[in-house]
């Protein structure tokens, strides 16, 4: 799942007095709605999200409603887990090169360690890992070699 900015102290307390207003989503958000104009809606209030964001949610708060009376004896048999890639050089890495042209004077200035980032052909490798968390506390973070099918994943689970 893409990371989500998070919402602004205003629009937060616009939900939560909505909450104690007792309307709840469906109350407040018209259910025929599409994805798309909840974006147009969020995107004219200043806030920037995808409608891949709306869905997922969406999503959570559904998975959240429906689990809101669950008993702690419930919550003590989930387990949370995901995965994340880490690289060192390529795609998802998050280095950037700015550089100024500048007329006449240090026309070298661009190739000065100071403005340059090192870089590897063909990709600088990565790793996978896996983490979980549960009532009990965290778990341990596991590195993933190869590809994760079905039985690796419940091994280190």
């Amino acid at each position: 799942m893409a990371k989500t900015k998070e919402l602004s102290k205003d629009v937060k307390d616009k939900v939560v007095d909505l909450h104690k207003a007792e309307m709840g989503y469906k109350t407040v958000r018209n259910p025929r709605n599409t994805r798309e104009d909840l974006v147009n809606d969020l995107k004219a209030a200043g806030t920037i999200v995808t409608k891949k964001t709306i869905g997922n949610t969406l999503c959570h708060l559904k998975f959240a409603n429906e689990h809101l009376n669950d008993s702690e004896e419930n919550w003590v048999k989930v387990l949370w887990s995901d995965e994340t890639k880490i690289e060192l050089f390529g795609i998802n890495s998050t280095g950037r090169v700015w550089r100024r042209r500048r007329r006449r004077r240090r026309r070298n200035a661009t190739y000065d360690p100071k403005n340059t980032i090192s870089t590897v052909k063909h990709g600088g490798g990565n790793i996978m890992l896996l983490g979980c968390f549960s009532a009990k506390g965290t778990g341990q973070l596991h590195r993933i070699k190869g590809t994760m099918d079905r039985a690796m994943y419940l091994q280190i689970l």
